[in-house]
């Protein structure tokens, strides 16, 4: 994927915590997984160890998208909280090439490809598009998505599906309390 954007949101919707289903739930799909994407070469291959940082890894990332919506949720000194920790054990290195200086993964393999999407994440924050990355507020949903609006105010995947979720609960929930029980 050329836009880092789009990997960050395809790993992170890996996991679809409104049908429970995990496209990456053992080291063979997660070898598949980063395969498709041509994160890793056709020899590589993951075990446990791979899939347990990648899982905390698309997690952890799903809890910044998250704080993205009001930054409530950031350490004290403005970071993502858990990144700085995972990208310690997803070393990158400045490499110069052609076409300007990049980000390059320290280790190959699956620990490799897993530190190019922690590259797509600097590659995000140095596009400008990092804030613009979200995940649905709908607790259902949690989707990935990139906010394109122009004041950086959307909150659902999809204002038809999670949007009039919330917005029909939030209405159900008025109209309870206006007809609750009256006391004389």
């Amino acid at each position: 994927m050329d836009n880092p954007s789009d990997l960050v949101c395809d790993f992170v919707n890996s996991y679809d915590v409104e049908g429970g289903t995990d496209d990456i739930p053992t080291p063979a799909a997660l070898t598949a997984w980063l395969g498709k994407r041509e994160l890793i070469g056709p020899g590589d291959t993951a075990g446990d160890d791979d899939l347990a940082l990648a899982v905390d890894l698309r997690e952890t990332l799903r809890a910044a998208l998250r704080a993205n919506h009001d930054g409530h949720a950031r350490d004290g000194d403005g970071r993502e909280p858990g990144l700085p920790r995972l990208f310690t054990e997803l070393p990158l290195r400045v490499a110069l090439t052609a076409g300007g200086p990049v980000l390059e993964p320290v280790a190959a393999g699956v620990p490799g490809g897993l530190a190019r999407i922690a590259a797509a994440v600097m590659g995000a924050h140095a596009a400008g598009m990092w804030p613009r990355l979200k995940v649905c507020t709908e607790s259902t949903c949690q989707w990935a998505f990139v906010d394109s609006s122009k004041n950086r105010s959307r909150s659902w995947c999809s204002m038809r599906v999670c949007g009039n979720r919330t917005k029909t609960r939030a209405y159900r929930a008025r109209r309870q309390t206006e007809t609750g029980p009256r006391h004389l």
